[in-house]
């Protein structure tokens, strides 16, 4: 089995001073960073006094569970024929925050992808390829919740 090593560097930089003295005195912020990229400012969702700015963990989950479904999506479509001129995913999530005898955990996403597709593209064929992207995301696939696809096929018209 071919395996793949990846390594970020999360540091807090939301010491004001005192550090974690109380749950009031330190900020949230964070920043992720790894060789060749650009970094990531990060936060705590507003909700946990984070600041709605920067990217927070959720953001970010929700975003790979995403982007991960794309770039299979747009491969199984190249090897299958069908040209993707435009893609925009506006995914939700949905997170119960928990309780004090429950820990908080994500209970679902829903990814809403808007696909045009060439003229000569099969619809019905483009629509079936979601499933294939969604059986081989790796991020999908690590999941203990459900994500689900409701996709759109457009058709282009020129």
């Amino acid at each position: 089995m071919k395996q793949h090593l990846y390594q970020v560097i999360v540091k807090w930089v939301g010491n004001l001073g005192s550090g974690t003295s109380s749950y009031t005195t330190y900020g949230r912020d964070f920043i992720v960073s790894a060789p060749h990229k650009p970094n990531i400012l990060g936060s705590s969702d507003p909700a946990f006094r984070g600041d709605k700015t920067r990217w927070n963990p959720e953001d970010m989950l929700l975003a790979s569970i995403s982007a991960c479904h794309k770039l299979w999506y747009l491969h199984f479509c190249a090897v299958n024929n069908i040209v993707v001129l435009e893609y925009c995913d506006e995914a939700i999530a949905v997170m119960d925050e928990g309780s004090s005898e429950q820990a908080g955990r994500f209970l679902s996403a829903t990814l809403k992808p808007r696909v045009r597709i060439s003229k000569e593209s099969d619809v019905d064929k483009a629509l079936a390829l979601h499933k294939n992207a969604h059986q081989a995301c790796f991020i999908a696939n690590s999941l203990n919740f459900p994500v689900k696809c409701e996709a759109t096929i457009e058709k282009d018209s020129i």
